[in-house]
């Protein structure tokens, strides 16, 4: 792996943790439930990104399908709180 990637990948990581944490505050700071869930979204969203980027650097198929996990989870997770903030109730 070159220098000039390895640079990239450790500022991209970089970059993504410091969003990280200020989605955290967010999330707990948050006046709204529907800002804690954007937040909860975005973290979900710096998690399948921070799997992409170290798939990248180990060149392994695994850090791929795990991003791909986190999204489902991701979609299914928002779909839920989203049902439940406008109806009160997940299931009918």
């Amino acid at each position: 792996m070159s220098p000039m990637l390895n640079a990239a990948i450790m500022f991209a990581i970089g970059c993504y943790a410091l969003a990280s944490l200020l989605v955290l505050y967010r999330l707990t700071i948050g006046p709204r439930a529907q800002d804690r869930v954007f937040a909860l979204d975005l973290l979900y969203i710096h998690a399948m990104l921070v799997m992409l980027v170290i798939g990248i650097r180990h060149q392994s198929d695994i850090y791929f399908e795990a991003a791909l996990l986190i999204a489902v989870f991701s979609f299914v997770s928002s779909s839920a709180m989203a049902k439940f903030i406008l109806r009160g109730e997940v299931i009918e």
